[in-house]
């Protein structure tokens, strides 16, 4: 006898948003990365040599000592008080522990911004390009997404007045911006804020690279500039470490018991016990003592970066910026090139790195892409480039 199995037997309906998500470009292009030989540009993935392992099991140990039942427990959904309280202390402006909410990553605080904040129609404005974590965020709200145009110096003010009717907030990037590179300079700031409040305008602040400057500190955020008329986001993952999934978003009064509401809807709370290392970590003042050793392993993967750049791409019309903190550089192809047309032949010679297309919410340039600088070695990156520039090399050929 012979047993038949019907594949879809409840015959499911997908929800009107759900036909709104779409795969990450990045996530996807980090498969291919797994083949082994490539040198990856592609994945904004922090340098595991900055992980505080030994840090970390002193933390561990030391908390399931001394409160293992309470760290193992249900906890509040606000998130663990001395963590709130380190987070409030560590920003540059007055901020009452009361207004953090720890999440579950900072990509948490997205979701949880999308679900309070937008309606379907609702107009939201973004920098040109954006992170595409946003973009995956406030699609399936369904959004009417509108870019904002940019320029080296963050966002051009002047494009908000016809632009900001209307809608919910515009949400950037200020500091070593996912994918560019850029920073917002202080005179930009200081226009953005004083427009944004003219206005109306609510601003998203994103900030989960604000402290892996290389010479200088960025200037003050804009949150600091209009607390009441901001959201600021922020993470663990960049300092610390990713899989721990540690974010935080610092809300306006009046704001905050919603996105409460929607994270106990979400997941009732961040684990505890990540939360519970993470403040015991952070004792004594060891980010300070931490974060400056990732600033000079990320410059000098940076220079590697911009010298073989310099080298390799001699002769061709290669263009690419020279970020002052971060994880990322922007580059652009020569004229008649496409970046995802470029991509297979450049995973033929064992390197990849990100379209720039990904990260546009319309009217995408095709010649741009995103080189992550942080995870390979300087050895690795000057092999990683030459491959890049080959690979550039011949497709320039071949077009004519």
């Amino acid at each position: 006898m012979t047993t038949t199995h019907d594949t879809n037997p409840l015959n499911w309906t997908l929800a009107a948003r759900a036909h709104k998500m779409n795969p990450s470009v990045i996530r996807e292009i980090l498969k291919v990365t797994e083949k082994s030989g490539i040198i990856s540009f592609a994945g904004g993935l922090p340098s595991p040599k900055t992980f505080p392992i030994t840090e970390f099991a002193a933390a561990c140990e030391k908390v399931l000592r001394e409160d293992g039942q309470a760290a193992l427990q249900y906890a509040a959904s606000e998130g663990y008080g001395p963590l709130r309280e380190a987070v409030a202390e560590m920003l540059p402006w007055n901020v009452d522990p009361g207004q953090v909410l720890i999440t579950t990553g900072s990509q948490q605080a997205l979701d949880l911004i999308a679900k309070v904040l937008i309606d379907t129609g609702s107009r939201i404005l973004v920098e040109t390009p954006t992170y595409l974590g946003a973009l995956q965020a406030f699609t399936p709200m369904e959004p009417e997404v509108v870019s904002v145009e940019s320029d080296e110096e963050g966002v051009i003010v002047e494009d908000l007045d016809e632009k900001s009717k209307g809608a919910r907030f515009l949400y950037v990037l200020p500091n070593f911006q996912n994918p560019t590179g850029r920073t917002m300079t202080e005179e930009r700031r200081a226009a953005l804020s004083k427009r944004a409040a003219a206005l109306n305008l609510p601003l998203i602040e994103d900030n989960p690279y604000g402290d892996l400057w290389f010479d200088t500190p960025p200037p003050l955020p804009l949150t600091a500039r209009n607390p009441d008329g901001c959201l600021y986001m922020g993470s663990f993952s960049k300092v610390l470490a990713p899989g721990l999934r540690l974010g935080f978003v610092v809300a306006p009064k009046a704001l905050y018991p919603k996105l409460l509401q929607a994270k106990q809807a979400a997941d009732l709370h961040t684990p505890i016990f990540n939360q519970r290392m993470v403040a015991e970590v952070m004792k004594g003042g060891f980010l300070d003592r931490h974060v400056p050793t990732i600033r000079a392993l990320y410059k000098s993967q940076r220079d590697a970066m911009l010298d073989a750049l310099k080298t390799e791409m001699a002769g061709l019309d290669f263009t690419w910026n020279v970020p002052v903190g971060g994880m990322f550089l922007w580059a652009r192809l020569p004229k008649g090139m496409s970046a995802v047309d470029l991509l297979p032949k450049a995973v033929e010679k064992n390197v990849a790195f990100v379209p720039g297309a990904a990260f546009y919410a319309d009217h995408a340039d095709p010649r741009t892409l995103r080189l992550s600088f942080v995870t390979p070695s300087v050895a690795q990156i000057r092999i990683g480039v030459a491959a890049l520039a080959q690979a550039v090399r011949e497709a320039a050929q071949a077009a004519v």
